[in-house]
């Protein structure tokens, strides 16, 4: 069975260019072909003409990058929302709270969903978790996600590579199936 015959979601979850800012975030971004991937995807979604949720974050704090009135709140030209595309604005890390997003997919039947996005360990994580939490058949693109260098809880340094990969191994088979842009578009 193609994924397709699932009526799969797409969930892009904060391609904003105010990640393009690497030091901002911890700096060493992982994986930097993570937009290309997505426009890929994203494309053949549109192709396909299935259910496409734009995610974007919007930060409280008045100088985040990720702030509405600041130009990191927009959308990269990567994945840049079509104007019947749905783009939906959250404040906190999951797609889920404080948005419409659940009552979305359930009033279109949607049971599976695609999730790629920035950043791996924050955004994407725990939208993918709470997307598992809520029973949907998750897929989770591990090169169509990226994160950045972080510091531990005693000053050491994480490279954002590895961020990527626990993270990846930690929601794979429990909150997600994790797999490469290749493989979803080979089954779709």
């Amino acid at each position: 069975m193609k994924l397709r015959e699932k009526d799969p979601a797409l969930i892009l979850v904060d391609i904003q260019t105010a990640f393009d800012d690497e030091a901002y975030w911890g700096g060493n971004r992982n994986n930097k072909n993570a937009e290309k991937y997505a426009r890929q995807i994203l494309k053949r979604w549109r192709e396909l003409k299935l259910p496409i949720f734009h995610i974007r974050h919007s930060s409280q704090n008045p100088n985040s990058k990720l702030h509405a009135s600041q130009p990191g709140f927009a959308i990269k030209d990567d994945v840049k929302p079509l104007d019947d595309e749905i783009v939906i604005t959250k404040e906190v890390n999951s797609a889920f709270i404080g948005t419409d997003l659940k009552e979305r997919l359930d009033q279109l039947e949607i049971r599976t969903v695609v999730i790629l996005g920035l950043t791996t360990n924050h955004y994407v994580s725990t939208t993918t978790r709470m997307a598992g939490n809520y029973g949907y058949e998750t897929f989770l693109i591990s090169d169509a996600t990226a994160t950045f260098d972080r510091l531990g809880v005693n000053g050491e340094k994480y490279s954002a590579e590895l961020i990527h990969q626990t993270t990846l191994a930690n929601l794979h088979e429990e909150f997600a199936t994790v797999i490469d842009s290749k493989k979803l578009l080979k089954s779709i």
